[in-house]
């Protein structure tokens, strides 16, 4: 009764606005005071904030962040989009095609979505717009392309999933690679089959001298260096995940010096950004765990893993319902809110049933991507939306098909586990 009043409380909380890690840090100090009275909860409040704090994973996402910084400055994801866009550009729908390419490559190099979905709004929704692309089409594809930065390590919700979940972030990290290479399949081929269907939606460019097309080669180095300083050595075990996200911060800010040179303004507000990014997220992993000890102290977590585990269903029964939770709750709620809210219930859940936590978090990021592309609180399409002064429900329409797409590929995760477990278990 206790855990179902305090729920009750954080989700007023919620709906009044509050900030998700103060909502959930007040939830669960509330319900600590009623499980065990103020030793309890100051006992707990005294330690968490330190621990949490200290954690050597968390220093993983300032330096992603830091990195996400430094390249969004360096103008790297232009390059990565012209070079993309002159090898495809006269493919069917190619200008999509090299959306979805340069989604990944500024995936591979930066874990923000929102951040990805606003540079390639700036960079690919313009060049299409400009060459002649149907709004909606080229304003789909961009708001789905961004997503990837979730999926494509470095991916600070991966890291985030690994904290909430006790799970290896270097596991994670390296399975999100072969799914991440689908899904960007995935929309590639989304976006040709459009085309196809209706070739004045997506013209195609001027053909380009395949000199000029080798030379745009080289803007595709960087990205290269800033790919095996983070995702090769983790893969190699050469570095652990927080070596290698300050080996990425540093590769990362490198490469922005040598475009940018030292700009005396710019370099403390792109400092402030990623510091206060930071905090907001040590703030909900803060919350998130007084809230999950309010639930372990009151056995409630254990209790519901009793529970599902007594239910004469197959486990796949379960499984299938939390996706479709999972699907519903991205409609309402940002990916950050979903993880922190759900993890630390759901994977002791998923574990008693025998599934692997790698393989659910990748599911899970998945689910998040469409969460970020579907009304009502999609929030790529809005800043896509922005961006392009195209009316949101005319995004919301352009990305119908990738979500389409998307529900085929999570059905294929699920069907073969070992698309994603296959890499990792070669580490």
């Amino acid at each position: 009764m206790t855990a179902a009043l305090i729920t009750l409380l954080l989700l007023v909380l919620l709906f009044i606005r509050c900030p998700v890690g103060f909502a959930l840090a007040i939830s669960g100090a509330v319900g600590l005071f009623f499980a065990g009275g103020f030793q309890a909860m100051f006992g707990v409040l005294s330690t968490l904030p330190k621990d949490t704090a200290a954690s050597y994973e968390f220093l993983t996402i300032p330096m992603f962040l830091l990195m996400a910084e430094f390249v969004l400055r360096s103008g790297v994801a232009d390059d990565l989009f012209k070079c993309a866009s002159a090898w495809f550009g006269r493919v069917s729908g190619g200008l999509g095609i090299a959306t979805a390419l340069a989604g990944a490559g500024f995936g591979a190099i930066c874990g923000s979505s929102t951040a990805a979905a606003a540079t390639l709004s700036s960079t690919s929704l313009k060049a299409m717009l400009d060459q002649g692309y149907e709004p909606r089409m080229a304003s789909g594809a961009v708001a789905i392309s961004g997503t990837l930065s979730m999926l494509i390590p470095p991916s600070i919700a991966m890291v985030i999933y690994g904290l909430l979940a006790d799970v290896g972030v270097a596991k994670l990290l390296v399975a999100g690679i072969v799914p991440g290479l689908i899904v960007t399949l995935t929309i590639a081929l989304t976006v040709y089959v459009l085309a196809r269907l209706n070739p004045e939606h997506a013209p195609k460019t001027p053909k380009i001298p395949l000199r000029e097309k080798i030379a745009m080669l080289s803007g595709v180095g960087p990205m290269l260096v800033l790919l095996m300083s983070v995702s090769g050595v983790i893969y190699t075990g050469i570095a652990t995940p927080t070596e290698a996200s300050a080996l990425g911060a540093f590769f990362a800010g490198v490469l922005y010096f040598l475009r940018r040179g030292f700009d005396r303004v710019e370099l403390p507000q792109l400092l402030c950004r990623a510091v206060r990014t930071s905090c907001m997220i040590g703030i909900i992993l803060l919350g998130a765990h007084i809230f999950s000890t309010f639930f372990v102290l009151t056995q409630t977590t254990q209790s519901l893993v009793a529970w599902v585990g007594a239910l004469e269903v197959n486990r796949w029964v379960i499984m299938l319902a939390l996706v479709v939770i999972y699907l519903i709750l991205g409609c309402f709620l940002d990916q950050m809110a979903i993880l922190v809210l759900t993890v630390p219930i759901v994977a002791p859940l998923v574990a008693s049933l025998g599934f692997d936590l790698v393989w659910f978090g990748i599911i899970v990021i998945v689910i998040a991507e469409l969460g970020l592309v579907t009304p009502p609180m999609g929030l790529n399409a809005f800043v896509v939306s922005k961006y392009s002064n195209t009316p949101v429900t005319d995004v919301f329409r352009g990305i119908v098909p990738h979500v389409v797409s998307h529900l085929a590929v999570i059905a294929l995760f699920l069907a073969f586990p070992a698309i994603i477990l296959w890499l990792p278990a070669h580490m």
